[in-house]
């Protein structure tokens, strides 16, 4: 009895050290598993504190830093201000369109020619605010309305945006609207500046024909691109805006030094 007793519980102890091994082998293998499981469920609020510290602050209503929230949403700001802007100007095309492109086309004159002084005066000399002034009146005044009444025109008689219609509408331009509106451009300028009759007649002869060629060259691609791809009743505000660099040398050629006299003479005696 005292031997089975004996033989029993050597086989007791046995078991529980081998019960005890196998655990402490699973422990050991999976001692790692656990730690890097562990580490990987510790390393996913650390990635996320900062936002969580960001929501808890406004949560609590702590004051916030505008250097912190400055680089957030000044982007956001910017890009609405902008989407602002184009919607009111759009509202403003459609309730009162012949006023927004009058004075859409005066600001356009003005920049171009504060351009056009800045590239052809001398260090020493000053603006000439009265030419701005004119150019301005003429952006208001004269082209901004002609611009409006003159694309509704031709939408009316030529409505298709196909390539044929472009094509007959790019060759309207230079044609009919162009030609005229250069010559209203140089013979208003020039009767401000105090020019005669003549003295008209002669810058006109002067510059009409290189104007005429330098607009040939230019204007046909801006147009395309107007009456292709743009609604009619933002296509003065599009040809305006190609119009800047043109308006940069329109003025200076209308602000030129007039004919000269012996030049003048000459020219009347042979007209007579």
């Amino acid at each position: 009895m005292s031997a089975g007793f004996l033989r029993n519980s050597v086989n007791k102890c046995y078991c529980h050290h081998h019960l005890w091994h196998r655990h402490s082998i699973a422990d050991t293998i999976g001692a790692p598993t656990t730690r890097i499981h562990h580490r990987q469920q510790q390393s996913q609020p650390y990635s996320w504190f900062p936002h969580s510290i960001y929501r808890r602050v406004k949560e609590l209503n702590f004051p916030v830093p505008n250097v912190l929230l400055s680089s957030r949403y000044s982007s956001t700001a910017t890009s609405n201000s902008k989407i602002a802007f184009v919607g009111w100007y759009l509202g403003m095309i459609k309730s009162r369109p012949i006023l927004t492109k009058s004075i859409t086309s005066a600001l356009i004159y003005t920049a171009a020619d504060l351009s056009s002084q800045t590239l052809s005066r001398q260090a020493s000399e000053s603006y000439d605010l009265v030419r701005t002034l004119r150019m301005a009146g003429y952006g208001m005044i004269i082209l901004g309305p002609s611009l409006h009444f003159w694309f509704n025109f031709v939408s009316k008689v030529l409505p298709k945006r196909d390539l044929n219609a472009t094509l007959k509408k790019i060759i309207m331009g230079q044609i009919i609207y162009g030609p005229i509106m250069t010559v209203v451009f140089f013979s208003l300028n020039a009767g401000l500046q105090g020019e005669s009759r003549s003295e008209i007649i002669a810058r006109l002869r002067r510059d009409l024909i290189p104007t005429m060629l330098s607009g040939v060259m230019y204007w046909p691609l801006c147009d395309f691109i107007t009456f292709r791809f743009i609604p009619v009743h933002l296509q003065p505000l599009v040809s305006n805006s190609f119009a800047f660099l043109w308006n940069v040398y329109l003025t200076y050629m209308a602000n030129c030094e007039k004919v000269p006299l012996a030049q003048l003479s000459v020219q009347t005696t042979d007209s007579t």
